[in-house]
């Protein structure tokens, strides 16, 4: 929220002073301690299987085909169904999952197939889970807290980004795979006793949207979305990150290997500086002020992770690559708070849901933009492909700026 006459601190922190957002922020930053400890065991682990980049962004890639396709009804049931609910049941099903592979680890049956079914199940359970978590937040606070509320979740995710990769790092090497899973599985049971106690105010679902046939809402979300410009323009420009800076990560384990020869702890590392500039750029973000045109800011950051992947592409030494994740993650989290709090406030309550199962779509096309890079890294060099990815950033940036003069005015 952007209020004059508060201080800095007050102003960044202000919608933690609600109970019910209180607790649905820690379930989150403690089921995105899990994710992101299971992103960076699920990329070592393909690697330490495979030692093939392809097969990796095959991993990384599994749990997109069903947010791809199931986003949009996620959204849909977002705008009919008890949102509290589906993120529950949504976070106990990837959790179960979790908890499978690292039985499957243990009892020494895991493989690369396994890998790819339990990404392309909790990939389901995030269609469904994400636009219900987005779209509650005004059922949470007040309507000038939403853009507050928004960025400091974006802000616990950054922390976890921090501290979860690294903490997933440090657990894989002394720990093994498996005991890492099994740490994964308790935090994310955890998260769904925290949301337990999440108290909703407010009915989001009206007795038509609960009535309207399930196809005919995903239509008109889609509809809605098209018609209306500056939603339009915003996910052109998510993506374009997505596509890019997201899938940039995926390769990241073959990154530390081929350039840095360094393993686990190494790519640990680099993903917690990546968390360092997020949790930065949230919470910025979460302080700005009213005068400040944050279309400015959003393009600003943008143009951020395309530097940071750019320099990244042609460094040998370690720290240097710490610095760039730094930058990385800072654009990144900037473009992602803005980028989600602007689509809600251009949202109306009707229609929330859905723009934000659209939301997700991007999140689902990460890992299908870490194959053409992953293919590209093994016909050239994994240099030029992130190369490839950095100038494509920039060009989206610079297009959007000169052409949609609507996007820097807001």
């Amino acid at each position: 929220m952007r209020v004059r006459g508060r201080s800095t601190a007050r102003r960044t922190f202000h919608s933690l002073g609600n109970s019910a957002y209180r607790r649905f922020w820690v379930s989150l930053i403690i089921l995105m301690a899990g994710v992101n400890m299971q992103m960076m065991a699920r990329g070592q682990l393909a690697w330490d299987l495979t030692n093939d980049t392809f097969q990796v962004a095959l991993v990384g890639s599994a749990f997109a085909p069903p947010i791809l396709i199931f986003s949009v009804f996620g959204g849909a049931f977002a705008d009919r169904w008890n949102r509290k609910k589906m993120i529950q049941y949504s976070q106990l099903a990837i959790c179960g999952i979790a908890g499978l592979v690292g039985l499957a680890i243990f009892t020494e049956v895991i493989s690369i197939w396994i890998l790819m079914l339990a990404g392309f199940a909790q990939g389901m359970g995030w269609s469904f889970m994400m636009p219900a978590r987005q779209s509650i937040i005004p059922q949470l606070v007040s309507k000038n807290e939403v853009t507050n509320a928004i960025a400091l979740s974006a802000s616990g995710m950054a922390l976890m980004t921090l501290s979860g990769p690294g903490l997933g790092g440090l657990a894989y090497g002394w720990l093994g795979p498996a005991n890492t899973y099994f740490i994964i599985t308790g935090l994310m049971f955890i998260a769904f006793l925290m949301m337990s106690g999440v108290k909703i105010t407010g009915e989001a679902v009206s007795k038509r949207q609960r009535e309207e046939k399930v196809l005919n809402a995903v239509w008109e979300g889609l509809r809605y979305s098209a018609r209306n410009r500056t939603i339009l323009v915003l996910f052109l420009l998510l993506l374009a990150t997505t596509m890019t800076s997201m899938s940039f990560r995926s390769l990241m384990p073959a990154q530390v290997e081929l350039i840095f020869e360094g393993g686990p702890r190494q790519l640990g590392i680099l993903m917690s500086m990546i968390g360092v500039g997020a949790l930065l750029g949230s919470l910025f973000i979460a302080g700005l002020t009213e005068n400040v045109q944050r279309g400015v800011v959003l393009l600003a950051c943008t143009g951020l992770s395309a530097a940071a992947i750019l320099v990244s592409t042609f460094v040998a030494f370690f720290v240097i690559a710490m610095f760039a994740m730094i930058v990385l993650g800072l654009g990144d989290a900037g473009r992602r708070s803005l980028n989600a709090a602007m689509l809600m406030e251009q949202a109306d309550e009707e229609h929330r849901g859905r723009v934000m199962g659209i939301y997700m779509l991007n999140f689902g096309l990460t890992p299908i933009g870490a194959i053409p890079l992953g293919i590209l890294a093994e016909a050239t060099d994994i240099r030029v492909a992130f190369a490839v990815a950095g100038i494509v950033l920039a060009v989206a940036v610079l297009l959007t700026w000169t052409l949609t003069p609507r996007i820097r005015n807001l």
